[in-house]
């Protein structure tokens, strides 16, 4: 049975009033955007079993108003330092911890680490159009479903195939 990754980038950030990056906070823009993803997996039922979130303000508040949107179904997400701006090698470390149990698996982080992640982890089965799209641009809330068929400590490149890439008002 394939397992799920959806790989999110954080919604639209404003700037931090004390000039700190890891603090800034979502826009009000930012936050529709979040809620529009959280719909989206809500509808699409590609509801997590596991959040993991890096640890900064503004990808905990997408969290924040993902789950608003998953209602019961929204696990509580899991804070990791290490996604704070990771690289693509430390993402890909993170998701390599996930218990075998876990099918679906939702990761919230920031660029270029998510689209550097994903254009490692997508494989030659991937959607072309979804590809193309995700190489091309990331835009904020943008998020990649991949179908995973491998155990989640087994991945390391070009062994997931990338299914959709999703940006906010992109479905409706």
């Amino acid at each position: 049975m394939a397992k799920t990754l959806l790989v999110l980038r954080h919604a639209e950030a404003g700037h931090s009033f004390s000039g700190d990056d890891f603090s800034r906070t979502l826009t009000g823009h930012g936050e529709t955007q979040a809620r529009e993803i959280g719909q989206w997996l809500l509808e699409s039922a590609y509801w997590p079993e596991v959040t993991v979130v890096s640890s900064s303000m503004r990808t905990r508040q997408t969290s924040i108003w993902v789950a608003h949107e998953l209602g019961e179904r929204a696990p509580t997400a899991q804070l990791d330092d290490r996604m704070y701006l990771g690289s693509p090698g430390q993402l890909c470390s993170v998701i390599n911890e996930t218990p075998e149990t876990v099918n679906n698996l939702l990761v919230i982080a920031h660029m270029p680490g998510v689209q550097e992640l994903s254009m490692k982890l997508t494989s030659a089965e991937s959607d072309e159009e979804a590809a193309l799209n995700m190489a091309s641009q990331w835009p904020p809330a943008g998020l990649a479903r991949f179908d995973v068929t491998k155990p989640w400590a087994e991945l390391d490149g070009r062994d997931a195939a990338l299914a959709e890439f999703v940006t906010t008002g992109s479905w409706k």
